[in-house]
């Protein structure tokens, strides 16, 4: 899979992790969620490029979805410790995310670069339960200026592929939800995430392009 990031003459990448912290995530799943945050983030500290350019936010969706951690400079980000309870209003995530890209993302302009295209990482373990078709097109739809690259993963047999396919083409599957699977995935994503910046700052003043890392055992690419 390649990530594109137009607009190269940019200073930041934006992150967005959005996480489902429902009901169903309880327990070993969300502590889980918390270690592969903390995991993502120390991996990041450990590389250079990433320090340069890596700004993190999280957004989280149960039965509200709430900006726990605005777009912050990679050597500010404070991992937000999560709890899980409630339903999964994704639908709302994702209205939070397009403002937020609205608000936090700087475009090109003839006196000033922008930010690299920012990359949101999606994890779901569960059907929306609010009214989200409208939102998932929505972004989807975003004119280029605003335009992110959305992964979005499903955990295991309770999501179904075509939600996720109408935000996004890039879908992954995890088996099952359990915490070696989880951490594994963060994992995953620190790699892309550290992959992206190197492509991002080596682009100079054209446009970048960066191959995702082949996903975990246990995590499939949904084509």
């Amino acid at each position: 899979m390649e990530m594109d990031f137009g607009g190269a003459e940019s200073r930041r990448l934006p992150i967005y992790l959005l996480l489902d912290t429902s009901g169903s995530m309880a327990g070993a799943p969300i502590q889980a969620v918390n270690q592969g945050v903390n995991l993502l983030y120390n991996e990041l500290m450990n590389d250079p490029s990433a320090i340069e350019t890596v700004h993190i936010a999280v957004i989280t969706f149960d039965s509200q979805a709430k900006m726990v951690m605005p777009l912050t400079e990679l050597t500010q980000f404070n991992p937000p410790n999560l709890n899980a309870g409630g339903t999964t209003s994704l639908g709302a995530a994702l209205h939070l995310l397009g403002s937020s890209l609205d608000r936090d993302i700087v475009s090109n302009s003839s006196n000033r670069k922008g930010d690299y295209k920012p990359l949101v990482f999606l994890m779901t373990d569960g059907m929306p339960t609010d009214n989200w078709e409208h939102q998932a097109d929505a972004i989807k739809n975003r004119t280029k200026q605003k335009v992110a690259t959305i992964i979005a993963l499903g955990c295991g047999g309770g999501v179904e592929t075509s939600t996720l396919k109408r935000i996004t083409e890039v879908v992954l599957m995890m088996d099952s939800v359990t915490p070696d699977q989880i951490t594994q995935f963060f994992k995953w994503v620190s790699q892309s995430v550290s992959t992206a910046s190197v492509s991002a700052q080596a682009a100079g003043g054209g446009e970048a392009q960066a191959q995702l890392p082949p996903p975990p055992t246990g995590i499939q690419v949904v084509l």
